[in-house]
């Protein structure tokens, strides 16, 4: 049995090498993204222009793993709180077993919440590009539907199912004590269980990349801070309210503005 100091050294150990871990993986899919968005604006495309090429099955696979790997960049750095309480519950309850591997099992239980979400946003980006209504840089080229979008994201931050979903993503302790299941199975299902409500939170503000642009390196860069501090900060349901508000009034002025 390990004294209190070496509990607390191997604690110490876990989260270097969890948050060393987690920072890697989110370096290496920001990397990709902006591999790619370079590789877009170097392509000499009008990106103003509606495209109109058709997809084949390799590009719709090619899509699904650009929204998987941008979900990993902007949404590992939101869950780093709970990954890093989950390694040190894991820890306490088991001093003589290392948590990393149900913490890795629980990570990816996450993002396999997230890699689901990005199938459908997938076949929502082909579903809009059939229909001629996104430009060569991944926006919509309707500005009414793209006011339609950022209304819509404004009011459900104003939702009860969102502030539902939110509640459980803000207290990552309270998560663990009602849901906490053994061995890594059990880390997997809580993994996936924080995803969904991490999705149920969150999927709206991913739809405005079809406003601001799919491969908006600073878009994906302020809505990654965004919610983070949105989980952290103690008034963060103020700032949820805040920002819904702008972007419902961001929403009515191109609204209006499409329908002139």
């Amino acid at each position: 049995m390990l004294n209190s100091k070496g509990v607390e050294i191997l604690l110490k150990q876990d989260k270097v090498v969890v948050f060393s871990g987690i920072a890697g993986v989110t370096f290496l899919a920001w990397l990709y993204m902006f591999r790619m968005a370079m590789g877009m604006s170097e392509s000499g495309m009008d990106m103003t222009k509606p495209c109109v090429m058709a997809w084949d099955a390799w590009e719709l696979v090619l899509m699904f793993i650009m929204w998987s790997i941008m979900m990993i960049a902007m949404m590992l750095p939101s869950a780093t709180p709970m990954v890093l309480i989950f390694s040190t519950v894991n820890r306490q309850r088991s001093e003589t077993e290392s948590p990393l591997i149900p913490t890795g099992v629980f990570v990816l239980g996450y993002l396999a919440a997230w890699t689901a979400f990005s199938a459908l946003a997938t076949l929502a980006q082909w579903g809009l590009h059939e229909a001629a209504l996104l430009s060569h840089t991944m926006v919509i080229s309707n500005s009414f539907l793209g006011g339609i979008l950022l209304l819509t994201s404004g009011v459900f931050q104003w939702t009860p199912f969102r502030d539902a979903c939110m509640a459980r993503c803000r207290s990552p302790l309270g998560f663990l004590l009602t849901d906490w299941r053994e061995g890594n199975r059990g880390a997997l299902i809580m993994g996936l269980k924080h995803g969904v409500y991490c999705v149920g939170c969150c999927w709206m503000l991913m739809t405005l990349s079809f406003v601001l642009g799919v491969m908006n390196l600073l878009w994906m860069a302020i809505l990654t801070a965004f919610m983070l501090l949105e989980k952290v900060i103690p008034w963060s349901r103020w700032v949820s309210r805040l920002s819904g508000l702008a972007l419902a009034v961001w929403g009515l002025w191109v609204v209006a503005g499409g329908i002139r």
